[in-house]
């Protein structure tokens, strides 16, 4: 990696913590330091799932668990199970804990404001899609992918909504009945494989691989959520499945899609796949795509 962009980030890092207040033990001179505030503020009005929390802010389990104790010390946090599901521990707000969330959100927009007023119009407008441009980077780069079981809850997630986006978006619907099959079986090892993108342990992602020969296989379930397109997830996803498709042997990786994904289209067009005759019988494909893989 450039040591020269290792250092940016670095600098990067330094300026926003110390113009933020990171570095204070009483964020917002409320006496408490910013992990705590900010769990205050992810919890919610509503309270939220312990798993969750651990998921969205990447916290341990046990320094998650101190934070919480020490919130309910001062009477602002609750933990308790799920009256629904027992076996779900739940953290939620007192009402000290809502008044204290309340007069964070004052001071937070007091604070962004503070930073706001001494540039003009112009810098203003500079900063905010500086800001959302280095946000959309983080959260990209934050995203994990992995090789998981098709039957887990994930996969299933994904390739549920895979299914939904098709009927949503092709002219006559999608019925996954009438496609060519991607059967659990096919997408595990040795017969093939399936990747999950997961943000802050959400699933937002999936591509896989049927291994069809030792020379050839195809690209399926290619889906990314409405949350996240733009990241450059897709393109991440179809590398990916392409390092570990040649790192077997493979060849050759073929593809099918349909004539109302354009995005899809001009993916596999920047990716080097090429337009070939029809290698299958797929019902809801117009276009038929190759690629041959360097060795």
């Amino acid at each position: 990696m450039d040591t020269g962009l290792i250092e940016q980030v670095r600098r990067f890092n330094r300026t926003v913590t110390q113009r933020l207040g990171a570095l204070d033990e009483a964020y917002l001179a409320r006496n408490r330091p910013l992990g705590q505030c900010r769990l205050l503020w992810e919890i919610g009005p509503d309270g939220r799932e312990v798993r969750e929390l651990r998921a969205r802010l990447d916290l341990d389990s046990g320094y998650l668990s101190r934070m919480l104790r020490a919130l309910g010390a001062e009477g602002l946090v609750e933990v308790g199970a799920d009256p629904v599901d027992g076996r779900v521990r739940m953290a939620r707000l007192t009402a000290a804990g809502l008044a204290e969330r309340a007069e964070l959100d004052r001071l937070s927009d007091e604070l962004a404001t503070s930073m706001l007023l001494p540039l003009n119009g112009s810098q203003r407008d500079r900063l905010s899609a500086a800001m959302a441009e280095v946000e959309r980077l983080l959260a990209a780069s934050m995203v994990e992918v992995a090789v998981v079981d098709p039957a887990s809850p994930d996969a299933r997630h994904c390739v549920d909504a895979y299914f939904a986006d098709l009927a949503a978006r092709f002219d006559n619907g999608f019925d996954p009945a009438r496609s060519n099959p991607a059967e659990d079986a096919e997408l595990t090892l040795p017969h093939g494989m399936l990747l999950v993108a997961t943000l802050h342990g959400q699933p937002v992602g999936c591509g896989a691989l049927k291994l069809r020969r030792p020379d050839w296989a195809e690209v399926k379930r290619m889906w990314v959520s409405p949350t996240v397109r733009g990241l450059g997830l897709g393109r991440r996803l179809l590398a990916e499945l392409e390092t570990r498709a040649a790192a077997r042997g493979v060849r050759t990786l073929r593809l099918e899609t349909n004539q109302a994904l354009a995005e899809a289209i001009g993916l596999y067009l920047a990716a080097g796949y090429r337009e070939v005759p029809a290698f299958n019988d797929e019902p809801y494909a117009h276009h038929w795509f190759a690629k041959t893989l360097a060795g």
